[in-house]
């Protein structure tokens, strides 16, 4: 009997716990187990963006060491969603970034751009469709390290001037 109770206060004790964990607002088992389910579904989800989002590291390019900046490209359905954010503002490097761009036969369908206080460019592109090599193949890998390329040749240009 005494055992009984031992295992109903243990797991009690650790659905409690489950509760406060999950943020969960149920009182029956049920409930807390389907909101910690919910909340673990939740959990995936996020860290599958967190793996999904290819951020430029310090280790990809010296850029980060004189421009603190994040870089993502992601591969979409027709094309590629390309974020650069830069701390401050980029006199010109918009320019440096859509050169990079027509070099691959990416078009531009969408893009929105701040350049004031920081730099910031949202841009949906996708494969020229009238290019000559319509054939070749490009992932997000290539243009990561094609817009890469066009802020160091950016940077090196300005730390000129």
């Amino acid at each position: 009997m005494v055992s009984r109770k031992h295992k109903r206060a243990a797991i009690y004790k650790k659905l409690q716990l489950l509760r406060s964990i999950t943020n969960s607002r149920g009182h029956s088992k049920t409930s807390i187990i389907l909101d910690a389910s919910k909340y673990i579904e939740d959990l995936k989800r996020k860290i599958d963006v967190m793996n999904h989002q290819d951020i430029a590291t310090a280790e990809d390019t010296d850029i980060q060491a004189s421009l603190p900046l994040r870089l993502r490209v992601e591969a979409q359905e027709k094309g590629f969603l390309i974020e650069v954010v830069a701390e401050r503002s980029c006199c010109g490097l918009l320019v440096y970034i859509l050169e990079a761009f027509e070099e691959l036969g990416l078009d531009v369908r969408q893009a929105r751009v701040s350049c004031s206080d920081s730099f910031h460019l949202e841009a949906i592109a996708d494969k020229d469709s009238h290019g000559p090599d319509d054939d070749d193949q490009i992932d997000a890998k290539v243009v990561k390290q094609a817009v890469l390329q066009a802020i160091q040749n950016w940077s090196e240009i300005s730390e000129q001037k």
